[in-house]
């Protein structure tokens, strides 16, 4: 789409709106012209909320979720079962599993999967980082929540023969799933049904 005959500016917000995912140029365009309509207010919260993503996050120093301070929300909390680690591969992944309500163990963030096509090894996730908080002898099940496609696949297989030795019950997500699919846009019944019927590996 073609915004030369539109002010500089707005056209440089149409062309960030874009560069993000699932938007295309006329929902760009629509968002643009939004908050050039919406009073300074709202666009500076919206400016301000972006930038303290970026300069006041860290990762948790337990499950390396996404948070603010040294530990994250569910590893802080003292209610949570920390016999079980759900493995998950984003922290985004975080958010659908805990709509459900139906698990309330503890999480740990790979940050990324197994693929040697893209050059990132079982080295550049945070694996030997689960491998210390599993050989502390307190978790008695892990999750492997990796999403169900090749990459995923292959993670949790790999995670698996990692784990067995250490006489841990390790689980997998039941294939309520879709192959292909990413956790992050599962709906909540989908997710329920695949937390409640995870399967022995």
């Amino acid at each position: 789409m073609d915004f030369t005959s539109t002010a500089e500016p707005i056209a440089r917000l149409i062309e960030e709106f874009n560069k993000l995912p699932g938007i295309g140029p006329k929902s760009a365009q629509r968002l643009t012209y939004h908050l050039l309509q919406a009073p300074f207010e709202k666009a500076e919260a919206l400016a301000n909320a972006i930038i303290s993503i970026k300069q006041g996050l860290c990762l948790c120093s337990t499950c390396f979720n996404i948070t603010d301070s040294t530990q994250c929300i569910i590893c802080s909390n003292d209610e949570r079962d920390n016999t079980k680690i759900c493995i998950v591969e984003e922290s985004a992944d975080i958010l659908p599993l805990e709509r459900t309500k139906k698990y309330n163990g503890l999480y740990h963030v790979l940050h990324g999967v197994i693929s040697p096509s893209e050059g990132i090894g079982p080295e550049d996730l945070k694996i030997e980082e689960l491998l210390t908080r599993l050989r502390s002898g307190l978790i008695n099940e892990v999750i492997l929540a990796t999403n169900p496609n090749t990459e995923g696949e292959a993670t949790a297989m790999y995670l698996q023969r990692l784990i067995a030795p250490l006489n841990i019950r390790v689980t997998r997500l039941a294939r309520g799933l879709p192959f292909g699919a990413d956790l992050e846009y599962a709906d909540d019944v989908t997710l329920s049904r695949a937390l409640e019927g995870r399967q022995e590996l």
